[in-house]
């Protein structure tokens, strides 16, 4: 459909993309940690940190619940924006999957609302929170086509290893073949 944002899979660091906003899988402290939330603190610099301490002053005492979505500057990273969102641990006796759809629909909701037109996502929740990477493949991609509006025209997806991409790479194709 001629309405939804192209779907791009790249393999690398996402502190390294140019785009308008790049997604953080944060911790619910928005105060930095490990994986991609620590490395986005690393190299987007001081002024991401002030940011969110700034909105854990206000707001988000409390601390970003899971499946939310806030925006805060980039720093000195190569886009206009992060958005930061909190992933669901996996669980097998509880289906937690809305929430993990939520991260990826509330962070395109921001996205939109700052103007973005591209949008770079890593694999939310596969890290240390567990989330089966086959399963969070398939509902990020039908998330971001079910939910993505304009302004945004382009997702990408960076995968930081190539058993990743290829995940992600298999799951696209599904949904292109099934039309999801």
């Amino acid at each position: 459909m001629s309405n939804r944002p192209a779907i791009v899979l790249v393999l690398g660091d996402i502190t390294h993309q140019h785009a308008d906003v790049i997604v953080n899988a944060a911790n619910s402290s928005l105060l930095g940690g490990g994986g991609v939330d620590g490395a986005i603190h690393r190299k987007g610099g001081p002024a991401i940190l002030a940011e969110c301490r700034a909105l854990r002053a206000g707001h988000y005492g409390r601390g970003l619940p899971t499946g939310r979505a806030v925006a805060t500057t980039a720093g000195d990273l190569p886009a206009r924006w992060v958005v930061r969102t909190v992933g669901p641990v996996y669980s097998a006796e509880e289906d937690r999957s809305e929430l993990l759809a939520s991260c990826y629909a509330e962070s395109l909701r921001v996205a939109a609302e700052l103007g973005a037109e591209t949008v770079a996502f890593p694999a939310v929740s596969t890290g240390i929170f567990g989330w089966p990477m086959e399963d969070a493949a398939r509902l990020a991609i039908r998330t971001v086509r079910e939910e993505a509006t304009a302004p945004v025209r382009e997702v990408r997806f960076v995968l930081f290893d190539t058993a990743a991409h290829t995940v992600f790479a298999t799951a696209l194709a599904e949904a292109d073949a099934t039309g999801r």
